[in-house]
């Protein structure tokens, strides 16, 4: 099978590999569809992100989808949850699997995710896809479920305003979703020009970070997704006093700085986001519903040789969301 290995910063390359074979508990999946997030982008521009650093060659890519090819779902199309909770654990035990402590994540430390074209996967974390869904859904289903935990944290009431920071696609979502959970207003901040009208046609007020309407902003919540100081630093001034900040984005420098005295004053809560519960579920149904449009944020679409070069071009941000199809 071929597989795209992530070697070194920027060093991805293609490879003829056997193909796994499952064990017990676990499925074969022939993989139609992956998706490339920002934190594949953080692997690929740094060989780490946060504190995880590359320590072997790796197959990048947790957002996936696929067709079963052995085990209890065979035929059937899936998305594959790319997180593998011990469910033993403290975190765990207490009903958050996404905090686990001995978590296996696809496309992450020494585990391979899903830039080949066929994976073994517990087939208790392989979602059956609906008719109604495409592949490509299928893998966004993990970006709408990050989004989807986040606003969950973000305790949105009806009839609230939402401030939106950073506009890729989970940003994207998360104004979908928000518009859909009864938000009268979502005020959506992103420097970046396409994202920007890629936010005001989802129906967002979309501005830039410099722009003055963010100083008059008095939202109910703020989601981040920027990954940035600047970025955070706007979700904190957009918000009212009491206020909660979400914070979903992931740094590149792998820590935050900002200005205490804003959000002392305002007593804000700030709330980290890490990856998702188990949504899936309801993200499927949501996207069913057509709820929420999972393909307004694909820009991009490139078979699996063009690995190297999807990559390239995903990290340019030129467009929106890459998806690799092998």
């Amino acid at each position: 099978m071929q597989v795209a290995r992530l070697y070194g910063a920027r060093r991805i390359e293609l490879s003829d590999e056997p193909v796994p074979v499952p064990r017990d508990g676990e499925s074969l999946v022939r993989i139609s569809a992956v998706g490339i997030c920002g934190s594949d982008l953080h692997w690929f521009a740094d060989a780490a992100i946060g504190d995880a650093t590359l320590t072997e060659p790796l197959v990048l890519g947790h957002e996936m989808a696929g067709v079963v090819v052995t085990g209890p779902l065979a035929g059937q199309r899936v998305a594959v949850d790319p997180a593998v909770p011990c469910f033993a654990c403290r975190p765990c035990q207490a009903g958050d699997p996404n905090l686990c402590e001995r978590i296996v994540f696809a496309g992450h430390g020494s585990t391979d995710g899903g830039m080949r074209e066929y994976l073994t996967w517990p087939a208790t974390r392989l979602h059956p896809l609906p008719d109604r869904l495409t592949d490509v859904d299928g893998a966004l289903l993990e970006p709408l479920g990050v989004a989807l935990h986040a606003l969950d944290l973000a305790h949105l009431r009806l009839a609230s305003t939402v401030a939106v920071v950073g506009c890729g696609p989970i940003g994207l979502i998360a104004v979908q979703l928000a518009l859909r959970a009864g938000a009268t207003a979502v005020l959506a901040v992103e420097p970046l020009a396409h994202r920007r009208a890629a936010a005001a046609a989802l129906g967002a007020i979309a501005v830039s970070p410099e722009d003055a309407a963010i100083k008059e902003v008095t939202a109910d919540v703020a989601v981040e997704f920027a990954g940035t100081d600047a970025g955070l630093a706007v979700a904190i001034e957009a918000v009212r006093p009491g206020a909660r900040v979400v914070v979903g984005g992931i740094p590149d420098a792998g820590r935050w700085t900002f200005a205490a005295a804003p959000a002392r004053r305002k007593g804000l809560s700030l709330v980290m986001a890490r990856r998702m519960k188990d949504v899936y579920g309801r993200a499927i149904a949501l996207v069913a519903a057509g709820a929420v449009d999972l393909r307004v944020v694909v820009s991009d679409r490139r078979p699996l040789h063009e690995a190297p070069s999807a990559m390239a071009h995903a990290a340019r941000r030129t467009g929106l969301k890459t998806v690799l199809v092998p």
